[in-house]
């Protein structure tokens, strides 16, 4: 079972000054219209081969994408390769709704 993380959550996190990974496993195209800041965009189909460039240690990582499945599989992989990650809950979309409206949805 993956762990997910809600929105609320990660914004309590990061307003607390908590190192953490948020590592977008969309599309370049959805990053570049949308994104959190200060994410890392690595692909879902590309993570498997670039897991070695997730920098895990001392920080919370959080994957994302646009509803939250994507992500999912992708905290998925890094659990497999023994990182520890969640899953943004809803994704990126959730985040604009119950986070910060000013996040472009799509």
């Amino acid at each position: 079972m993956i762990p997910q993380i809600q929105p609320a959550d990660l914004k309590k996190l990061l307003d607390a000054g908590q190192p953490v990974l948020l590592l977008d496993v969309r599309q370049p195209e959805e990053h570049a219209f949308c994104a959190l800041p200060g994410s890392v965009l690595i692909p879902l189909g590309e993570l498997m081969g670039r897991v070695s460039e997730v920098q895990s240690e001392g920080v919370t990582v959080v994957v994302y994408c646009h509803h939250g499945v994507r992500s999912l599989s992708g905290a998925a992989i890094l659990a497999r390769a023994g990182i520890e990650a969640m899953s943004l809950a809803g994704g990126i979309d959730r985040w604009s709704i119950a986070v910060d409206e000013s996040v472009p949805r799509y």
